[in-house]
């Protein structure tokens, strides 16, 4: 089996146990190692692999690592100097970026009037968030799923190139923990599971 062909029907038990051990890192806590050029090229093919109604790829990569965390953080400081914030909120989103060795924002890139629904677009980029989330967890990293202030910032979101229609999904931090991760609570089955 490749990557370009998969096999079909075929049982894949530590793909089910991936899922049931995949927690998210926090950000905060995240330190170096990052994954290398190779594996988040990986990482990325594989979050590109979500469901895709009309095969439309209603959704896009900004990768921010080395330099380029920095200068989004520089980028994040200046507008909240703008907006009259305190000198230390603004150097904590200076750091904002710094936190993680690479942090993946999934762009929603929904199309409308066209006859696929913008809501599944949308689920589609949400799925590629996941996605994100367990290939990096397959690689041995952690990630985190953010979303926070700076993801609906009409600045933000101009100085980022974004095209009109296009929102974030997310921003996908992805690095080595620093400390150990904790189980969370998980929903109760009988609760949140019905038969119809």
């Amino acid at each position: 089996m490749t990557a370009d062909k998969p096999s079909l029907n075929h049982p894949a038990p530590e793909a089910l146990d991936l899922l049931l051990t995949r927690r998210s890192g926090s950000a905060k806590a995240m330190g170096a190692p990052g994954p290398s050029k190779a594996q988040l090229s990986v990482i990325l093919r594989a979050a590109a692999r979500a469901p895709d109604h009309g095969k439309l790829f209603p959704w896009r990569f900004i990768v921010f690592e080395g330099e380029a965390r920095g200068r989004f953080g520089q980028i994040l400081g200046e507008i909240l100097e703008a907006e009259g914030e305190r000198e230390r909120q603004i150097d904590e989103e200076r750091r904002r970026f710094l936190r993680a060795p690479v942090v993946v924002g999934v762009i929603s890139a929904a199309r409308e009037q066209i006859k696929i629904p913008v809501w599944e677009q949308e689920l589609s980029a949400g799925a590629v968030c996941q996605n994100l989330l367990i290939a990096a967890h397959a690689s041995g990293f952690v990630a985190n799923w953010i979303t926070e202030w700076y993801a609906y910032h009409p600045t933000v979101k101009e100085r980022l190139g974004l095209k009109a229609g296009e929102r974030v999904a997310g921003f996908v931090y992805i690095g080595t923990s620093t400390v150990a991760l904790e189980e969370r609570p998980r929903p109760d089955m009988d609760k949140v599971v019905s038969y119809f």
